[in-house]
């Protein structure tokens, strides 16, 4: 999450361990821990109670003529291994990132890009079902950004196969799983930082072919997948607000009642009080469709969250009020559901 300073400071900051030998560069691990009460009405909360705990290691080190290298490997909780990257910067002429599906490359790291004092208006304890945009970035993939000129910058990333997953050293992804169809992607993305502005847009277009268990009664079976996205945040002293829209694409049209796709449209602000207590409130409306209308009528999913962080040096208290309704894109009261989540984050 890429937020206010004093806002969202779950993340893993400080060090444990800094590693250090003569031109070998240097390793860090850096470490979390959040304790998490969920009260969710509507739905079976079961035991409250929940904890996060992660480790980050990050190992850097710079090459003769100013080439700079990091790896960031991620443990998340409790997990072997999750996410991991390799970014290499070049001295003016900017950067590589090999992105082992951490899904932050390509449009990926824009699919709710909104202030918040705390997490997205979907990532609180109640189990959404969202669709986000995420373009090449949940698959390996590799990105070239360009240096920042003037607080601009593009960047393009690609995937020879987008259908998600990682893949080990000396290692291939394999056939494409029949379930999926999806071929190689690549994302655009630009990014404009201005005195009290930032602005962005991006575009993904992914090939898909019929999958080998294709079947329907229409002659054009796939189209080829596409998603964009765009938005703008004005910051104003301790102020910020922001809005954006993603739209998805899927492709489907084997059957009429096939999500055709999804179109997202997202709403916040947020306010550092000072320098320890941050609040926001956000909204997410995300529409899906079908092929047919007929077949299934739109649904709208929307999504409000009001959050309060209070930080304490290393340590943070975090509260989100977060309505839903239509959850997962099912209509009915028994969809509008409420929770109260109440977080101590510990970092290290």
């Amino acid at each position: 999450m890429n937020k206010l300073t004093k806002v969202g400071l779950s993340a893993l900051c400080g060090s444990l361990a800094t590693v250090s030998a003569a031109n070998a560069g240097e390793m860090q691990v850096l470490g979390s821990a959040t304790i998490t009460h969920s009260s969710n009405s509507g739905d079976v909360t079961g035991n409250p109670i929940g904890m996060n705990s992660g480790l980050t290691f990050k190992g850097s080190g710079e090459l003769d003529n100013g080439t700079t290298f990091t790896l960031t490997i991620t443990n998340a909780d409790q997990a072997a291994y999750s996410a991991g990257s390799v970014d290499i910067v070049f001295p003016s002429l900017g950067s590589l990132n090999i992105s082992s599906a951490a899904g932050g490359n390509g449009i990926g790291g824009y699919d709710d890009k909104m202030p918040t004092a705390w997490e997205e208006t979907w990532g609180t304890s109640l189990g959404t079902g969202i669709d986000l945009a995420k373009g090449v970035g949940s698959s390996m993939n590799i990105q070239y950004k360009t240096p920042s000129i003037f607080g601009t910058t593009l960047a393009v990333a690609h995937a020879p196969v987008n259908s998600g997953g990682a893949v080990n050293d000396k290692g291939v992804g394999g056939a494409v799983k029949a379930t999926s169809s999806l071929r190689g992607g690549t994302d655009i993305m630009l990014d404009i930082n201005a005195p009290y502005v930032n602005l962005f847009g991006g575009y993904s277009y992914t090939e898909q072919w019929p999958g080998a268990a294709a079947s329907g009664t229409n002659d054009d079976l796939a189209k080829d997948k596409e998603e964009a996205v765009g938005g703008a945040i004005i910051t104003i002293g301790p102020l910020k607000v922001g809005a954006q829209a993603t739209v998805e694409f899927l492709g489907n049209e084997r059957t009429t009642s096939d999500v055709h796709g999804y179109r997202n449209v997202a709403y916040g602000v947020s306010f550092n009080v000072n320098d320890n207590l941050s609040v926001s409130y956000g909204q997410m409306e995300s529409k899906t469709g079908f092929v047919s209308q007929n077949a299934q009528p739109t649904r709208i999913m929307e999504i409000t969250s009001l959050q309060l962080a209070y930080t304490m040096g290393g340590a943070s208290i975090k509260i989100a009020e977060t309505d839903v309704d239509n959850v997962k894109y099912q209509t009915g009261t028994a969809n509008s559901k409420e929770a109260t989540t109440i977080a101590l984050s510990l970092a290290f």
